[in-house]
């Protein structure tokens, strides 16, 4: 699987305008074109973006997916009313996996109005090469004995960008994991000092509460 880790810089107070919009405007169309809307989130430190993760089967279906979607007429009709809530879209990270995927559950149907109680924390890392292998050796045991099991890992995608209309980050070597909490009063942090000398600069914890349809719950 090929996935997107996507957080746009949005105009202030209009994130909840586009999740609206989204949620009942964009989910059903992408994934007819085969598109994964795997995760939708807010994140609680940062009130003007919106985090989502999206996955292909590969870097050639993303490309049919993405022309199917965006040439289509969903995004026709709606593409002005979403860019007009953002400031920015280009903060894309391409990723492949690197360990676990996401587990998904059921989507809520449009019109769902109930956010589930979890929360993710996903830490992204800029690194060296080798680091997934030194993750999975050193840093997921002592996660999982802490009781905060990466429930899913990922490294940069490097293939180029075959979609070039929706720019990634280029030039980037990183690798990101998620944890997943039952509320965000159980969240915490672990600390991995052996992870210290592989990284090319400080780390990035991105806290994020599942909207109401989102399949990461």
């Amino acid at each position: 699987m090929i996935y997107e880790l996507r957080n746009y810089t949005m105009r202030p107070g209009r994130r909840d305008e586009l999740i609206a919009l989204f949620e009942r405007e964009f989910v059903e169309p992408q994934e007819a074109v085969g598109i994964r809307v795997t995760g939708t989130f807010r994140d609680p430190d940062a009130p003007d973006t919106f985090p989502w993760v999206r996955a292909f089967p590969d870097m050639e279906s993303r490309r049919a997916s993405l022309e199917a979607f965006y040439g289509g007429p969903v995004w026709r009709a709606h593409r002005d009313a979403a860019n007009a809530t953002m400031e920015s879209s280009d903060d894309v990270l391409l990723l492949r996996p690197a360990g676990p995927e996401f587990q998904v559950s059921e989507r809520p149907p449009v019109g769902a109005a109930k956010a589930p109680p979890s929360s993710y924390v996903a830490t992204v890392y800029h690194v060296t090469d080798g680091f997934a292998g030194l993750f999975a050796r050193a840093a997921a045991p002592v996660l999982a004995e802490a009781g905060v099991p990466p429930v899913a890992c990922f490294e940069t995608e490097p293939a180029r960008n075959t979609f070039p209309r929706l720019p990634v980050r280029t030039g980037v070597k990183v690798f990101v994991w998620f944890a997943r909490f039952d509320t965000p009063e159980a969240e915490r942090e672990v600390d991995l000092p052996m992870l210290a000398p592989c990284l090319t600069a400080a780390p990035v914890r991105l806290r994020l509460r599942p909207t109401a349809r989102s399949s990461l719950r």
